[in-house]
């Protein structure tokens, strides 16, 4: 099956909001709580506003391979390059009938551009789009993609496409859990990418709770296969989970532009966590733009939490969740620049194919990623006890306004209409991480493999001594 990483896509309906807010008397005024900047959490909590004091991204472009980018945003105003189109659609790459791209786009580089009540931003404000887009359709596939191999050669091609561009970073949000898209032709579409100095993030998949499969392009080697989490560092119990998850990011009640209608929306899915971990990797990029790409995301695996002494790793994190403002502060020795950090690479190289011959030639290699067993080439991360999320409150206002939204559900698998109720305030527990001679339990082996009847999933919670 073919699958977006989009767990839910919800448009803000401002008529709903306004309505709400005169029914419980709130005045009309704009206030930092009623904006669409105060609902997006995972800013404060990655202390975005401190992190933009040093790095916005600027430099850096990021290729996103999806369903396009609307360009016309305001959010999105002069943030979009000219990109590539292989849909075979009407429009280009700035045509964007689904909206997934666009919110994907505005999650990394959105700049507030609505002004102070509608304005969203993206991690790194100051990065720059390169919109590649397929024939995708919330993860279902068009005609020519009914077939998980058809689906893994127009990646592939899109992959090349974004090697060879000026993009650094390469941002897949959506993949195929069927076996047939691990391709020759994609593996070596990702080393060819490698080596000409990508970084690729990919969503691992919004199936965990149900059949959790491993995804493509997100298990192939070379490819950073990202998780979500919630508030409360959790891993979202739709987030896939196994061996082959590389890190985490937030990727739950993320409020961000978006096409049509408001502009304004509400999402949660794998998807969005690529977006900021693909955002986070621009951010270091463009403090160092020396670094080589391994050095980028060795460093943005050293800075996570727990990772201080030497890489740790479980089914539900992978080795953690991304902390670059700790990178920024901090970032140690980002090791040497031709070597990439992940095992994953080195022990599939010897069964993958030349990355200049995209055509299948022979078996694909072992495309599924086990732990590290030693510490990553360079120095360990600073020590610092500073959590990477602490949610900021002051939410209240923003609470009231969800309470008469009117949302479009959009699942992985088709559409469905329901309404959303109103956002219980939480609190931002220490982020957490269990201590590396913690069991890791039974599914942490290189081959991917589901738990047996009735065996619990591994836990959800990042635990620590760490305080806040």
């Amino acid at each position: 099956m073919l699958t977006s990483s989009k767990r839910t896509l919800r448009p803000v309906s401002m008529v709903s909001a306004a309505l709400g807010l005169l029914l419980v008397g709130i005045a009309a005024t704009p206030a930092h709580a009623e904006s669409v900047r105060a609902q997006q959490w995972h800013l404060d909590a990655m202390h975005a506003e401190e992190m933009w004091k040093v790095s916005t991204g600027r430099g850096i472009t990021v290729a996103v391979i999806d369903t396009g980018v609307d360009s016309s945003l305001a959010d999105l105003k002069g943030q979009v390059l000219d990109g590539k189109d292989y849909s075979g659609l009407d429009g280009d790459e700035h045509t964007d009938v689904d909206g997934h791209g666009t919110s994907m786009a505005a999650l990394i580089a959105a700049t507030g551009g609505r002004g102070s009540l509608n304005g969203s931003y993206g991690l790194a404000p100051g990065a720059k789009i390169l919109p590649i887009r397929l024939a995708l359709n919330n993860g279902i596939s068009f005609d020519n993609y009914q077939s998980g191999a058809k689906y893994a050669a127009q990646v592939a091609t899109s992959i090349r496409f974004a090697a060879d561009s000026e993009a650094q970073i390469i941002n897949i949000s959506g993949g195929s859990f069927k076996k047939e898209a691990d391709t020759p032709g994609l593996a070596s579409a990702v080393k060819y990418a490698l080596q000409k100095g990508k970084l690729i993030f990919a969503a691992a998949g919004n199936e965990g709770d149900q059949a959790n499969l491993p995804g493509y392009p997100a298990s192939v080697p070379g490819v950073v296969a990202v998780g979500a989490i919630n508030e409360k560092v959790q891993r979202s119990t739709f987030s896939e989970w196994g061996p082959q998850i590389d890190v985490t990011a937030p990727g739950e009640n993320m409020y961000h532009a978006c096409a049509g209608g408001t502009e304004i929306c509400k999402s949660e899915g794998t998807s969005d966590a690529t977006a900021i971990a693909s955002a986070s990797a621009a951010l270091i990029w463009s403090k160092h733009p020396d670094w080589s790409n391994n050095q980028v995301l060795r460093v943005l695996i050293n800075t996570m939490k727990g990772n201080e002494e030497g890489w740790t790793h479980n089914d539900s994190f992978g080795y953690g969740v991304v902390r670059p403002r700790v990178a920024l502060k901090n970032p140690g020795d980002p090791g040497p620049a031709d070597e990439y950090p992940l095992p994953d690479l080195a022990a599939a190289a010897s069964a993958s194919p030349s990355p200049e011959d995209s055509k299948p030639s022979s078996a694909s290699g072992k495309n599924q990623k086990g732990k590290a067993s030693e510490a990553a080439s360079g120095s360990s991360a600073s020590g610092e006890d500073n959590a990477s999320v602490v949610l900021v409150a002051g939410i209240s206002a923003a609470i009231l306004l969800s309470a008469a939204i009117a949302v479009v559900v959009i699942r992985a698998r088709g559409r469905r209409r329901a309404h959303t109720a109103a956002l219980p305030p939480s609190t931002y527990p220490p982020q957490q991480l269990p201590s590396p001679a913690s069991p890791q339990g039974p599914y942490t082996s290189g081959a991917f493999h589901q738990p047996p009847p009735g065996h619990p999933q591994p836990g959800n919670t990042y635990n620590s001594d760490h305080s806040a």
